[in-house]
């Protein structure tokens, strides 16, 4: 069953919402692995030693870098972990190194059959259909766009919504759907989005529904998202 943790945000200057996701998947096992894929910075090792220092007490941290390591070394940490966390940063970025090393298909097929995702921000996207909707830069003009496709939805993370219940990025998250037909769901930052197998639901925050030919509709807490 497919179980997705997706964040806005890690944390308050932190990451305590992530460590707390990760850890009923870490609790019991003799010898727990995190599998951390940081590929949406361009320097992976940037928070490699902050990442080992936050899981210190509960997990050993494996890092996955798509420039570094051969496909077969990645799919074996894949298999030892209990938890993939897939951090922020530029999301084309992040997909781009996804398709072209290859793992994308061995890491959908993992997520697929249950392993466990933890991700913020271009984490969060990439685990829509496509990545689309995300307003970073595709500084490295990559022409892959097909996301993890773990969720129907696609997902906008650090959504900020005016007192009129507008936002700058509203017009042209609209447009999407000139295009794509599944809704996208707008999370402001500390938002926290759980998916559980067909099921997905706000656990806490502000996040809004923006589907095709309807209004942007604000999510209630707890309450499962119909696309």
């Amino acid at each position: 069953m497919i179980s997705l943790h997706l964040l806005s945000t890690p944390g308050e200057r932190d990451i305590r919402w992530v460590l707390e996701a990760c850890r009923p998947y870490l609790a019991g096992k003799s010898e727990p692995i995190v599998a951390f894929l940081p590929q949406a910075w361009l320097n992976v090792n940037h928070w490699l030693d902050y990442t080992v220092r936050s899981f210190d007490k509960s997990a050993r941290v494996e890092l996955i870098d798509t420039e570094q390591m051969d496909l077969p070394t990645m799919e074996a940490t894949i298999r030892r972990a209990h938890v993939v966390y897939i951090s922020g940063g530029n999301t084309f970025l992040l997909n781009h190194r996804l398709h072209v090393s290859g793992l994308m298909p061995y890491l959908r097929k993992k997520v697929q059959a249950g392993l466990p995702v933890v991700g913020f921000s271009a984490g969060m996207i990439v685990c829509g259909p496509n990545i689309l909707t995300s307003k970073d830069l595709n500084s490295v003009e990559t022409t892959h766009f097909s996301g993890l496709n773990v969720s129907p939805f696609n997902f906008f993370a650090h959504y900020i919504s005016d007192t009129y219940g507008g936002s700058e990025h509203d017009d042209w998250l609209s447009d999407y759907h000139s295009f794509h037909d599944n809704a996208v769901i707008l999370l402001s930052d500390g938002a926290y989005v759980k998916v559980d197998g067909k099921k997905t639901a706000l656990v806490r925050g502000d996040a809004w529904i923006l589907r095709h030919g309807a209004e942007k509709e604000k999510l209630e807490e707890g309450k499962i998202i119909i696309p």
